[in-house]
């Protein structure tokens, strides 16, 4: 969250920057406009690649510990907690020289991941393999307990709505637009975000 009168993005995430000694202008979109999100790096929390996760795992955790103990004076506004990892993710991967087209297009939200604002999607159009492998990474009581006071994944996969939501679609037959989709399980009650 920006604050009313406190630096906009571009000064947060340059002082992010700045502070790792980054290159934060190779890292702007500049065919987004200024002030937008998309004209900044992001990732989704769960996408790590690098050949090395020693490596990757060493430099995020200096980072987020420097960020969360040491940021610069421009982030003192901003809520770290819980998005910690997705301030220091763009910078680990920035620094590293990956950006936002490192990876075939298709795989963020896509044939790799599922960001969990896309859960109602997920239920209706992704594969038999990736809902039960959200089940049974989410199963496991300690993992349950805090996944639990999100009401989203709740309802959606403890409650069983992900089920309904999966028997409104032919999945051999699934509409082809993505807004199509949506519609149906708006109408049916079951969009949540």
């Amino acid at each position: 969250m920006i604050e009313l009168y406190g630096p906009g993005y571009t000064a947060t995430w340059k002082s992010l920057y700045d502070t790792f000694k980054l290159d934060f202008e190779s890292s702007l979109d500049l065919s987004q406009p200024d002030e937008y999100w998309r004209r900044y790096l992001y990732f989704n929390a769960s996408y790590f690649y690098f050949k090395c996760p020693k490596v990757f795992g060493d430099r995020f955790l200096n980072y987020a510990l420097t960020i969360r103990d040491d940021g610069p004076k421009e982030i003192i506004c901003q809520a770290l907690n819980p998005w910690l990892n997705q301030v220091a993710l763009p910078l680990v991967i920035h620094s590293f020289g990956g950006g936002r087209d490192a990876l075939e297009a298709g795989h963020l939200d896509g044939a790799v991941s599922c960001h969990y604002r896309l859960l109602p999607l997920l239920c209706a159009r992704e594969s038999d393999g990736a809902i039960e492998t959200l089940e049974k990474a989410i199963a496991p009581n300690k993992i349950k307990k805090v996944v639990k006071a999100y009401e989203l994944i709740r309802r959606m996969v403890y409650q069983k709505r992900g089920a309904k939501v999966r028997a409104l679609f032919d999945q051999n037959n699934l509409p082809r637009k993505e807004q199509q989709i949506r519609n149906t399980i708006k109408r049916a009650g079951f969009w949540m975000r």
